[in-house]
């Protein structure tokens, strides 16, 4: 039997989730500070009950790298180690699929009907295809069970395609040049037992997919592909369509090569385990990724680290999720109808509830959005004229931001940090060492509600149109120490960085809004263009950061070669809502409505 791993520190945090957006394109990178000491803070909480929920600890993960973030954490190693092994054919078991039977050359597999079920670790070649029908897994002896899908098409009208429900590891590899398809029922007839499948690929057990072949999965009940323990996918061409999450790897989700492309209506990318502070997590080490979802694109409970490969979110609610993001390498071009980048620590799912199942999702989905009443809240007080109640999650009010760029009327909310209304959340952290980072977001464009730091790469955020969102926005502070950042948006919540960032700034200020196909420039004293960028949509904020800004030193902000606005490196234009504690907070109320589906195009000398 398999030995369930020991569990760590527990966590409490909730899950987020939200609408669609629209394509766009563009690069950026982003750096971070010298890496920090990293640290823990612990406490309980209470559901209003009396009863006390998991105890919290959320790690500092401020200024570390990516791969620093990933050394700290449970290991896939041994998982992804499944990608390289190597086998002798002669020792397969065929598995031939027809119609509604099943057919096999040797011991390990029984067939019953349309239902194939293997039953110890060994090599199985499955070929053909099953009408209606599944295959299981149920191996209870130690030892990997490895699947050769070589031209296999798997459809079930009950439950999953291939569902492991025992065994200690699992192999899915895609024959080089097969194409292969699974495709799940509607609704399950087992939704009920601890070990009910959700996924029309579905393991128990710690699973990696490989190989030179190409794999279709069909989620027509919730999610595609989804691993309860961890889930590798080291090559091969990959095409998810789920009603629900994508791809879904509970203790870990790693891609570390191959071609994805997936689409859902929930996350794009999934991990959700918030009982073990060092799972939970997501790793882009390699491979070529493409997702549109419904939902966020990637959505951790812990960490999201990508140290290279490529990342393209065409469509997403928020586009990275988790208590740290932390990019070091690679390329990644986001686009979100709400925040591109959100760091925020969640909480935990109360352990008596059921897990890995329909109804797990639905209540972390509720539990972020919110309740219906305190959204009539938040309108009935805008409506007043008087500014609703912060969250408690660190999260904007719902509801329409104002269309006026103005914040609404009453008294501004005391202390905090980004924005003036979020209260900083120990443990969440944005943090960019490296790489290439485009946003393109009606949201914040990169949100942390804890601190973010950025000390290398380009980056290029094309924040929102309207007043009550920024292209940057941090409750704890944004500091930057090198690296390229352009950040261009809407100028009602715009912030800068902080006065104690080592590397140069400037924050300016249009004196009206500016069109989308604006060609937009930001001009050193020596009349030098240091930045350029030609607006997709609506801006008035523009924020830039790089080796060639001169604390001190005046700039202009032209528009198609006219001065629209003039700045000092390093101080903040008054107005606006601040940074984070230290931060700078560039002025202008101008609301920017509307926009233009255009990409951009930028430089920086």
């Amino acid at each position: 039997m398999r030995i369930p791993r020991p569990r760590k520190t527990f966590w409490t945090r909730t899950v987020s989730t939200r609408a669609v957006a629209l394509a766009a394109a563009g690069t950026l990178t982003v750096g971070a500070l010298a890496a920090c000491s990293a640290g823990s803070t612990t406490s309980a909480a209470s559901d209003g009950s009396g009863t006390t929920t998991a105890q919290v600890a959320a790690t500092d993960n401020s200024g570390r790298s990516a791969q620093e973030v990933l050394d700290e954490n449970l290991s896939s190693a041994e998982t992804a180690a499944l990608a390289d092994q190597t086998w002798d054919t002669a020792d397969e078991v065929a598995v031939t699929l027809d119609g509604d039977s099943a057919s096999a050359s040797g011991d390990g597999v029984t067939v019953d009907g349309s239902t194939v079920t293997i039953t110890q670790p060994g090599t199985y070649r499955l070929s053909g295809t099953l009408d209606d029908g599944q295959v299981v897994v149920d191996a209870s002896a130690d030892g990997v069970v490895r699947l050769v899908l070589d031209g296999a098409d798997v459809t079930s009208s009950t439950g999953a395609a291939i569902d492991v429900q025992d065994a200690d590891q699992v192999s899915v590899v895609l024959a080089d040049g097969s194409t292969n398809r699974l495709e799940d029922a509607e609704e399950y007839a087992d939704t009920t037992s601890d070990n009910a499948a959700n996924a029309a690929l579905y393991s128990t057990a710690d699973l990696a997919i490989s190989g030179g072949g190409a794999l279709d999965v069909v989620g027509n009940a919730n999610d595609g592909i989804t691993g309860k323990d961890g889930l590798v996918i080291a090559s091969g061409t990959v095409s998810v369509d789920a009603v629900d999450d994508a791809i879904r790897g509970k203790d870990y989700l790693v891609v570390s090569g191959g071609t994805i492309d997936v689409t859902s209506g929930g996350d794009g990318l999934k991990s959700d385990a918030d009982d073990d502070a060092t799972a939970g997590y997501i790793a882009l080490t390699g491979g070529d990724v493409t997702v549109a979802a419904g939902d966020d694109g990637a959505q951790a409970f812990t960490d999201i680290a990508i140290t290279d490969g490529t990342l393209t979110i065409e469509e997403s609610v928020e586009g990275l999720e988790a208590a740290t993001i932390a990019i070091s390498g690679g390329d990644v071009d986001i686009t979100s109808s709400d925040d591109g980048l959100n760091a925020t620590v969640k909480e935990a799912e109360d352990d008596t509830a059921g897990k890995d199942s329909t109804a797990d999702d639905t209540a972390a989905d509720d539990s972020a959005t919110g309740t219906d009443d305190q959204a009539a809240q938040d309108q009935a007080a805008q409506d007043q004229g008087t500014a609703p109640e912060p969250p408690t999650d660190g999260e904007m009010p719902t509801g329409e931001p104002p269309t006026d760029g103005q914040m609404p009327q009453g008294e501004a909310p005391q202390g905090g940090g980004g924005g003036g209304m979020d209260a900083v959340q120990e443990g969440a952290s944005l943090t960019i060492t490296g790489g290439t980072l485009h946003v393109d977001a009606e949201g914040d464009g990169l949100d942390s509600n804890g601190v973010t730091v950025i000390s290398g790469g380009d980056v290029v955020v094309e924040g929102p149109t309207n007043g009550g969102n920024g292209a940057l926005d941090s409750a704890g502070g944004s500091t930057v120490s090198g690296g390229t950042v352009l950040a261009v948006g809407s100028s009602g919540m715009a912030e800068a960085f902080d006065e104690d960032s080592t590397q140069g700034w400037v924050a300016l200020t249009a004196d009206a809004a500016l069109e989308a196909g604006t060609d937009v420039a930001v001009v050193d004293a020596d009349g030098t263009e240091v930045a350029t960028i030609t607006l997709s949509k609506t801006a008035q904020s523009v924020v830039y950061s790089g080796p060639e800004i001169t604390d001190g030193g005046t700039y202009t902000l032209t528009a198609d070669g006219e001065e629209v606005g003039t700045a000092t490196a390093g101080e903040a234009p008054a107005g606006g809502m601040g940074g984070g504690p230290g931060g700078a907070a560039p002025g202008g109320s101008t609301d920017q409505g509307g926009q233009t589906d255009q990409s951009s195009s930028t430089t920086t000398s």
